[in-house]
């Protein structure tokens, strides 16, 4: 658990750490912050499970910065530290669902305690939103490539996830209803004319429910894509490969090839190599080179003329890349086939 620690006053800030340091249970990072502005940043940067934060301070106070927190990172467990004075000026925080509260002036023991009642009670339901991101990630390119046995042991994982953060039903509910939301707006970004599917409210009354329904409706896409293709489904890496075929002599990228074929970069790239063995570069000069032995054995056709219809304008660099991938000059692969 990472600590974030919010008070302009540095001694106060200081002695907050130095009490916190001093947890049975240590923290993995302890952060600070001077105002609420400065917190905000910290919390971007650095992702704290907790906060401490004093009301008053310059900038951007503690009620404010609560708001904020509320709004934007609502699984962060924020505690309010005020006076007896400002207490009923803290209390409004309840309203961002701040239930926690240290009154000055501190001590240890009430930070220890106030510790131990938020480790020994996590936050429930929250999915970090990197493994979101890399869950529709590898849903995508499954649906795309119309992978059903992949996706089906996919949602099984994304279940057992959902499951194990202790996420009740309706919370399970509109996590899901994202996800469909989000995987359409993908396949629509691909394809303006994909149909929505409808996104009706899962009512369930249980989690299993809920993953029943999400299940169907991720069925119910895969049906619509195989229909609209009717049949006429190309193998996505067949695709990446023509795509580089037609373009040897142009200077396209990995993020061209892997936007043509429905993939990320990132997954494009590592199946890419999975399934031929070489990176893209690899792959695109060994074509490159190939279709030049194919020019090179036709007697009418310059040197130079070969290199840049494979996409070398710098002659010197086509020669000297043809004799590292063949072992011998342009020049020499002409005269072995008899060509002067």
């Amino acid at each position: 658990m990472n600590l974030l620690i919010v008070d302009d006053e540095p001694v106060i800030r200081k002695g907050l750490v130095r009490m916190a340091e001093q947890y049975h249970s240590s923290l993995a990072s302890i952060y600070t912050a001077n105002n609420g502005v400065h917190a905000l940043e910290v919390v971007q940067e650095h992702k704290p499970e907790i906060i401490f934060t004093d009301i008053r301070m310059p900038k951007m106070d503690g009620l404010e910065l609560c708001r904020h927190i509320h709004e934007q990172y609502d699984h962060i467990q924020t505690v309010v530290i005020s006076g007896y004075g400002d207490f009923a000026y803290a209390q409004q925080c309840l309203t961002y669902g701040v239930k926690h509260y240290l009154l000055k002036p501190v001590t240890k023991p009430d930070v220890h305690a106030i510790l131990d009642k938020l480790l020994n009670k996590p936050v429930k339901g929250y999915i970090p939103i990197s493994r979101y991101v890399e869950w529709i990630d590898q849903a995508d390119q499954c649906i795309w490539s119309l992978d059903q046995e992949k996706l089906r042991k996919l949602v099984q994982q994304w279940k057992e996830d959902c499951f194990s953060t202790g996420m009740n039903a309706l919370q399970c509910s509109e996590l899901l209803k994202d996800c469909i939301s989000m995987l359409e707006r993908r396949l629509q970004a691909r394809d303006s004319s994909f149909p929505r599917i409808s996104s009706e409210y899962m009512g369930a009354r249980t989690r299993e429910e809920a993953f029943d329904f999400f299940e169907r409706q991720l069925e119910r896409i895969m049906d619509e894509l195989s229909l609209k293709r009717n049949g006429r489904f190309k193998d996505p890496l067949e695709e990446a490969k023509a795509y580089i075929e037609l373009h040897l002599s142009e200077e396209i990228s990995l993020e061209e090839v892997a936007e043509k074929a429905g993939f990320t970069p990132n997954y494009f790239s590592s199946l890419f190599k999975k399934m031929t063995n070489e990176t893209f570069v690899q792959y695109r000069i060994k074509r490159r080179m190939e279709k030049a032995q194919q020019l090179l054995a036709v007697p009418h056709f310059r040197i130079v003329d070969v290199a840049a219809e494979v996409g070398y304008e710098d002659y010197p660099h086509f020669t000297k890349m043809f004799k590292k991938v063949t072992g011998q000059s342009p020049s020499e692969y002409r005269a072995k086939l008899g060509i002067k």
